[in-house]
């Protein structure tokens, strides 16, 4: 049994783990992130391994880090909550432990998990969206990753949807991901809470008292438990969802959506808005095939499983 380790990096915890041919985690473990420290990076992602490999016989090792990653698979060409700039991560790790190292961006990572072992193991082509804090996106056609002639291709969640709009972490106004992630679910949940409004009640109280405690998960659970203004704060994140689906897919034409990351835990509060609004502004609606969209499965492995995955390819 070919077993490979996959390596998910982000801005707080490293998680790594022991993967094998079908897709499956046979033991996971943790590190804190030193974002401020790229040496510092590389040493808790190899100390993870050697533990590891002190008990399962590995092949090689698959890195998801949150950043661009160059062509070759071998340098972090910027990483927005890691301190790496053209950071030599591959032939870092491999000098570390003496293994093959493959480095693919996270959000890749993931929707190759998904293609090989989730949400779309019955089609050829997909595209999934990690939706969190911001937007990832991954983009398997033809049962191949697309990467991009410079490896930076599907950075969906920095498609300017509003010009002039809200500030971006990318230093951008008006990206996609300030709108349809958890980021503008919260910004608009707290912003309606300060202002006094009843409408947010619920959530202040769920929050201790204090409207800038509000978070994502919270307006989940209380969407779920049927408050009104939490169920309309998901949809207004699906809508937003809906409407850049359906641009991705007048360029794309995938077969298959998966929605995967923190926020597709509100499922179908989440979804069923994103399908309206998507088959609403679809090119050529009713005259041609219309995708799917569907929850990922993998959770928050999808990373893990993928760069494990890719690793052993």
């Amino acid at each position: 049994m070919s077993l490979t380790v996959g390596v998910d990096i982000g801005g707080t915890k490293i998680a790594a783990g022991v993967v094998d041919e079908a897709g499956r985690v046979l033991e996971e473990v943790r590190r804190e992130t030193p974002a401020t420290d790229p040496e510092g990076v590389e040493d808790r992602i190899a100390d993870a391994i050697a533990g590891l490999r002190e008990r399962h016989d590995v092949e090689a090792v698959g890195v998801g880090a949150a950043g661009f990653v160059d062509a070759s698979r071998s340098h972090v060409l910027f990483a927005p909550n890691v301190a790496w700039r053209d950071e030599p991560l591959k032939s870092d790790l491999e000098k570390r432990i003496g293994l093959p190292v493959v480095v693919e961006n996270d959000a890749n990572a993931a929707a190759w998990g998904e293609f090989r072992f989730g949400a779309g193991v019955d089609v050829d082509d997909l595209l999934a969206l990690t939706v969190g804090t911001g937007v990832g996106g991954g983009l398997v056609l033809d049962g191949a990753l697309y990467r991009g002639g410079f490896g930076v291709a599907a950075e969906v969640g920095h498609m300017r949807v509003v010009p002039g709009g809200h500030i971006c972490g990318c230093g951008n106004r008006g990206c996609w991901e300030q709108y349809a992630a958890g980021s503008a679910l919260v910004r608009e949940a707290r912003e309606v809470a300060v202002a006094g409004s009843p409408m947010a009640a619920a959530l202040v109280e769920r929050a201790g008292g204090n409207p800038l405690d509000i978070t994502g998960p919270m307006v989940t659970s209380a969407a779920r438990d049927g408050d009104a203004f939490a169920q309309e704060l998901l949809a207004q994140v699906g809508r937003w969802l809906g409407e850049g689906i359906a641009i991705l897919a007048a360029i794309l034409d995938p077969v298959m959506v998966a929605v995967g990351g923190g926020t597709s835990e509100a499922g179908d509060l989440l979804l069923d808005p994103t399908r309206e609004v998507f088959r609403s502004g679809l090119t050529g609606r009713r005259y041609r095939p219309e995708l799917e969209i569907r929850r990922a499965q993998l959770g928050g492995a999808a990373g893990m499983i993928g760069a494990a995955d890719l690793a052993r390819r």
